[in-house]
């Protein structure tokens, strides 16, 4: 990729999302709420993932185009991710106990 195309692409991104040193620190200061509030230690890798994710597309909406639906997909995506893989281990349970 040449430095023009990466320019190009920072230049296009910086439109969409906004100045990435400001959307940065939105998005730490989020991470910073989720994770004084509940440690780390006490979620699933894909719990912890999906809210870094969340905080990051949150960040976009904060920061940049809040009119952006894929930004909002994208938050609804990542929940989903791990609320169907929830549901699937509460059917093995209840599963498990009518057994």
């Amino acid at each position: 990729m040449t430095q023009d195309t990466v320019t190009e692409v920072l230049k296009q991104r910086g439109q969409r999302y906004g100045e990435f040193a400001r959307h940065a620190s939105i998005t730490q200061a989020l991470k910073r709420v989720i994770f004084d509030a509940r440690s780390r230690c006490t979620l699933d890798p894909d719990m912890i993932e999906a809210l870094e994710m969340i905080a990051h597309k949150i960040g976009r909406i904060c920061n940049g185009d809040a009119h952006y639906s894929d930004h909002w997909t994208d938050v609804a995506g990542y929940a989903e991710l791990v609320a169907a893989r929830l549901r699937q281990i509460e059917a093995q349970q209840l599963t498990s106990a009518a057994e």
